[in-house]
């Protein structure tokens, strides 16, 4: 009894259900003698064992080895293997009498064969020689104007986003960017997100998201850690951003206008410079970088192109956060198949948004994918669910075929460090076992070893171990670390490398792979990379003996971060929460914070985290309860109880303090949305996390709605004058500058066979020219400053030209002629109509339409 406490094996719990016998007794001659006329013939024996295994060994001429066991727990096929892997081991010790026992191998030739060679031939060719932008510059000269991407109600093709990205790159190659440059990009989620990233990709730097919402003493330390000379980012954010020596520039100012050239630019990028860098939680309390080469989410994407079809990447929803590594996914497999890259602000907007019918493909975590289901907001045109970044329940993936259209869910596996995926496997409609991750993608290869960097078994939990073309090229002048996690491949003689990936798995029969768990303190909750160690190491305060943090799931499903606190005075709450803001982002704050006299440990010292107790409702926020007092507090009180699952809620109590989240955070958002008609902002939970002050931004959102609808839009003046924009004021500064050009003049001609009506012709220019204000508008100068005019009515005519009595050799002639007048004739932008039209009368039923327009 003495001996079972002291271990980790529970009370009731069999100490040992295995067992090993040598049977190297000695036999009396005497007896042998006495019996030497015995015979006995046909024998069987049959024995009951009370342990799972016995192994039993008897001396001999040869070595005699037998097992005994519970055929309720093992197979047959297990037993045979296992044996193999003794024997293996046994003749490997005659081989090497002097060899340490942990080196000599236990897997048998065919097994190698299978681990190492079979399961991981994923070779496949890939275009290892382009860079990631350039599949999508591919897709631009086979699909211009096909829809690239959507934002809310904006949209850019394929051609207008291609000429944006080349703008901006042409003025970051002004900056000095090259290839390996650093460039960081700070931007809500927006169409000029996506300009952002392409625009450094093709000037040859590597892109490094920052999230607008991150304490700015982790953005000042990630600005520092990766000497960022430029940041891209938006006026809007310029208070959230730290004081640094980078320079801004500013994608809501159009880059358009700041580019002063067109010209193609050259850019010297090779697959093998940086595409991206991306910040991960890091152990020792700071953000760790991750570098990822272009050829690698080259070979992702042609990976995704082989497993995914068309119809399925037509349209990506874009809901992931770009400082993390899905977001790859959801960016560059649509853009390199013509498919539609359609960004939210979060997953769980789907049913507010436009464009929620054009996504056929979500790819995002499954805590995400728990709440559309649960609230019926998967559109019908999804057919295809990805799902990675938290342990997969079966339950889910079945409620998802039951609840949707969706044909096909994918369970993905992959770290930072592997660009994204590494295994994946598809889960199968009325399938009734655990989801496992799968099997290597293309090009990866994945070696499950012990602590000694050998082998493992089938069947048997080793650590996870990555390499192939999607590994990451180092860790950002972290060298240390970089030579800790990858290692020289044993399996190829050192010529490449294996990321060391701390995940304890292992392999099935059948050479899919199962996931069990971390080796260290790593965690991931709703998706987001976590290590203890760094919320910990933020948790140091004068007030603070002590600390301890570890993940919950008192409910399941409900995984939350709880911290453990010794202190000789007790902090407040809020103190605590605000003093880990402006260090950590907002999802690696703990949902709970309980005080202890000390922290439990076990008989070595160490941390005991299982002894650590659940955590209870702060009973001074109890104390605290005042009651609402206005329908609107009423009602969203009850709203928190149901999402919090606390009975009593007051109007002073924090959302966050009471055990909320993001993802709650994100419930909480479509209950406002249902039971008041109004849209709050994710961040505004956040800021406003107070149930009182909650209530009050709901009530001042309905009056300015109400507002917003009785606001009548006062038409514009005649000839009103305004402004140009940027892209404007550059045109019309061309135009100063070379008069009597015709540049920007795009023409074209078209043949008409058939009797042509010239008043109907004329009339339906005048209707598109009516609709569209651009073709009413001259530029003037007013006391030395460009202004636009749009007028209400146009004197515009068709010009029509009879060539009816020339003849043919002379008719080609005189077009050939008047096409090129047309085309090579300026536009005074200040007097003419910006669009023109000419039709010539070749005969009766034969024309000509000249069509020119400004730029």
């Amino acid at each position: 009894m003495d001996i079972q406490g002291w271990s980790d094996v529970p009370r009731g719990t069999s100490l040992f259900d295995s067992l090993v016998v040598f049977e190297n007794y000695p036999l009396d001659e005497d007896t042998l003698e006495c019996g030497q006329h015995l015979r006995i013939e046909d024998f069987q024996g049959i024995e009951q064992t009370n342990y799972g295994l016995t192994l039993i060994s008897a001396p001999g001429e040869k070595l005699s080895l037998k097992v005994v066991y519970d055929n309720s727990r093992f197979d047959a096929e297990t037993i045979n293997r296992m044996l193999g892997h003794l024997i293996t081991l046994l003749e490997a010790t005659l081989e090497h009498p002097q060899g340490k026992i942990q080196k000599l191998p236990i897997l048998t030739e065919v097994e190698k064969q299978t681990l190492l060679i079979k399961w991981n031939n994923t070779l496949q060719h890939y275009p290892q020689d382009k860079c990631i932008h350039q599949l999508f510059e591919e897709q631009v000269a086979k699909k211009p104007d096909a829809i690239a991407v959507v934002f809310e109600e904006q949209k850019l093709t394929y051609l207008e986003l291609n000429q944006k990205a080349n703008q901006l790159a042409n003025y970051l190659i002004s900056l000095g960017v090259k290839p390996d440059t650093l460039v960081g990009i700070c931007v809500e989620r927006s169409l000029e997100m996506m300009v952002g990233i392409l625009g450094i990709l093709k000037a040859g730097g590597a892109y490094v998201p920052f999230d607008p919402e991150y304490p700015q003493e982790r953005i000042s330390y990630m600005l520092e850690d990766s000497g960022i000379k430029v940041l891209l980012t938006q006026h809007s954010l310029i208070d959230k951003l730290p004081k640094n020596q980078a320079q801004f520039v500013y994608l809501d100012d159009e880059i358009a206008g700041l580019s002063q050239t067109e010209i193609p630019f050259i850019s010297d990028v090779k697959s093998s410079n940086l595409a991206y860098v991306l910040y991960t939680s890091g152990s020792t309390g700071k953000p760790k970088a991750v570098a990822i080469e272009h050829h690698s989410p080259v070979a992702l994407v042609t990976w995704a192109q082989q497993v995914f079809t068309l119809e399925q990447l037509a349209g990506v929803l874009a809901s992931t956060s770009v400082c993390f590594d899905l977001s790859v996914f959801e960016f560059f497999v649509p853009l390199s198949v013509g498919g539609k890259v359609i960004i939210a602000e979060n997953a769980l907007h789907l049913s507010t948004m436009k464009a929620a019918n054009e996504v056929t493909l979500i790819n995002t975590v499954p805590s995400v994918m728990s709440q559309l289901v649960r609230e019926k907001h998967i559109p019908p045109q999804v057919k295809t669910v990805n799902l990675a970044g938290e342990a997969l329940q079966n339950q889910l993936v079945q409620q998802i075929y039951q609840h949707s259209q969706t044909e096909s869910v994918f369970n993905l596996y992959g770290p930072s460090e592997d660009t994204t995926y590494s295994t994946y496997s598809l889960v199968e409609k009325g399938s009734n076992s655990s989801p496992n991750i799968g099997r290597p993608i293309a090009n990866t290869q994945v070696y499950i070893l012990d602590k000694n960097v050998q082998p493992v078994p089938v069947e048997v939990p080793g650590e996870l171990y990555i390499g192939g073309a999607g590994l990451a090229r180092c860790y950002l002048n972290r060298p240390e670390l970089t030579a800790e996690k990858f290692i020289p491949n044993p399996f190829d003689k050192g010529l490449t490398k294996l990321y060391k990936t701390g995940d304890l798995v292992r392999y099935l029969h059948d050479g899919n792979i199962e996931y069990i768990g971390r080796i260290d303190n790593q965690v991931k909750i709703r998706g987001f990379r976590i290590e203890l160690g760094e919320i910990e190491t933020a948790l140091q305060h004068a007030d603070i003996q002590a600390s301890c943090v570890i993940v919950r799931e008192d409910n399941p499903g409900d995984k939350r971060l709880v911290a453990y606190i010794v202190s000789e005075k007790t902090l407040e709450i809020s103190e605590l929460r605000q003093h880990l803001k402006n260090k950590l982002p907002e999802y690696m704050i703990p949902n709970a914070f309980v005080y202890l006299e000390s922290l439990p440990l076990t008989p070595n010292g160490k941390i005991d985290r299982r002894a650590l107790p659940a955590p209870s409702i702060n009973t001074e926020l109890i104390d605290k309860y005042i009651a609402p007092g206005t329908p609107t507090e009423e009602i969203l009180t009850a709203i928190w109880a149901q999402i919090l699952g606390i009975e009593q809620i007051g109007i002073k109590d924090n959302f966050f303090e009471l055990g909320g989240h993001s993802l709650l955070a994100t419930q909480l958002l479509s209950q406002i949305r249902v039971n008041f008609q109004v849209e709050i902002p994710l961040r505004n939970i956040f800021s406003t996390p107070i149930l009182e002050e909650q209530a009050q931004l709901i009530e001042q959102t309905q009056k300015q709605q109400t507002k917003l609808q009785q606001t009548t839009i006062k038409p514009r003046t005649e000839n009103t004058e305004i402004p140009l924009s940027f892209a404007q004021q550059r045109l019309w500064f061309i135009d100063q500058l070379e008069q009597n050009i015709a540049s920007y003049n795009l023409s074209s001609a078209l043949e008409l066979q058939g009797d042509i009506s010239i008043i109907a012709l004329e009339n339906s220019f005048l209707e598109i020219i009516n609709r569209h204000e651009s073709l009413r508008t001259n530029f003037i100068e007013v006391n030395g400053k460009p202004q636009q005019i749009i007028h209400y009515q146009t004197n515009w005519k068709l010009s029509v030209i009879d060539l009816h009595n020339l003849s043919p050799q002379t008719d080609k002639t005189e077009i050939e002629t008047l096409v090129k007048q047309q085309v090579n004739q300026p536009f005074n932008l200040a007097e003419d109509s910006l669009i023109r039209a000419n039709l010539i009368k070749i005969s009766d039923t034969e024309s000509v339409l000249i069509l020119c327009m400004h730029h």
